[in-house]
């Protein structure tokens, strides 16, 4: 099973962004430790390739940067708002963000967050669990 992000961009209507069971779980106690949380994946190698789990607003996006999809951790569904904010209920958003030139090599793909054993970035708030995020792709159709 997996959370799909809902959808964000004008004019699609898929979703291009899931977490696996794995990703909610490491998700959840993420947020108890930091609160509200963010992604931003920027391409490019080492650690540059993976997504980075951040304190949401900690990483700040600007117009190099695109909103994926908002996934929401709260009701196990895709999130209603592409800015971030809760609607209540419980639910807990945590927005998916891409550098636009690494879209533009990636637009194809709907990604899955998935997670590992080891020590990613140290600017990702997983890397003291000794796991870290990585991304699952597939072709979209």
């Amino acid at each position: 099973m997996t959370v799909e992000a809902s959808v964000v961009i004008p004019g699609e209507t898929f979703s291009r962004v899931a977490l696996t069971d794995t990703a909610v779980e490491l998700l959840e106690l993420l947020w108890t430790v930091h609160g509200p949380l963010m992604f931003h994946q920027s391409g490019g190698c080492c650690d540059g390739s993976s997504p980075m789990c951040f304190p949401a607003g900690e990483f700040i996006t600007a117009e190099a940067d695109i909103l994926l999809g908002v996934l929401d951790l709260g009701s196990g569904r895709g999130g209603r708002s592409a800015d971030g904010a809760s609607g209540g209920g419980g639910e807990r958003l945590i927005e998916f963000w891409m550098s636009r030139e690494q879209f533009e090599y990636w637009r194809h793909t709907h990604l899955t967050v998935d997670v590992v054993q080891g020590r990613g970035s140290g600017f990702s708030v997983e890397a003291p669990e000794g796991k870290r995020f990585l991304i699952r792709s597939r072709m979209l159709q």
